[in-house]
């Protein structure tokens, strides 16, 4: 029985899991968001929840605790100098996951982790298509017209 057992071992062992969750924290922070399955989701929003709250702290024993999850300076840099004063006033809640539905391949319930606060940012709009000769298709086009 299970009882009183936290945590999903995700079918990896604990080093590929450890490794798993850095990898996954490494690119949240990064980039924002990411897609991922709902089992994994949940287990990294508890990572990502201490995460920002040592950031919060910005204390040198907070910074090493930071560093042992995410090995890139510029991440932890980013942990303190950004993701801890974007939640100073908030004591929690860091993350919202998103429920997408089934993976086309294996039918995994599929999840985007994102900071609360996450705004997408704005796609460059397309260049006009340009006007062409238009082809065999434009003159039958053409014909079948006037």
């Amino acid at each position: 029985m299970r009882h009183a057992k936290k945590g999903r071992k995700l079918g990896r062992t604990s080093s590929h899991r450890l490794a798993l969750f850095r990898n996954q924290i490494h690119s949240l922070v990064e980039h924002g968001r990411i897609v991922t399955t709902l089992p994994k989701a949940k287990e990294l929003r508890r990572v990502a929840e201490r995460v920002v709250t040592r950031g919060k702290q910005d204390t040198v024993p907070a910074r090493r605790w930071v560093g042992r999850w995410i090995p890139d300076r510029t991440m932890v840099k980013k942990v303190f100098d950004d993701l801890g004063p974007r939640f100073a006033d908030r004591p929690g809640g860091y993350t919202r996951i998103v429920k997408l539905g089934p993976r086309k391949g294996d039918g995994a319930e599929m999840a985007v982790i994102a900071w609360v606060d996450y705004e997408k940012p704005a796609e460059a709009a397309p260049p006009p298509k340009a006007k062409g000769k238009g082809g065999a298709k434009g003159k039958k086009a053409k014909a079948a017209a006037g």
